[in-house]
């Protein structure tokens, strides 16, 4: 393998490297917005709970 070959075998190697780095940049990205939707869920549900538990202590106790 001469020098020519070497560097032809080092730049793909290089474009497959970076094809990968950019893939990966995508799916993390993906699962960051995934997160961050189900991170808005799980308030939206904590809030209804509080105010489900918050019916319920009134019901339970009606004078209070």
């Amino acid at each position: 393998m001469n020098l020519d070959e070497r560097l032809e075998a080092l730049t793909q190697t290089v474009e497959i490297t970076a094809g990968m780095h950019r893939e990966n940049e995508k799916r993390l990205g993906a699962v960051m917005d995934t997160m961050n939707r189900m991170g808005r869920i799980m308030e939206a549900h904590d809030i209804i709970l509080d105010q489900h538990n918050e019916r319920i202590e009134k019901l339970e106790n009606p004078g209070e």
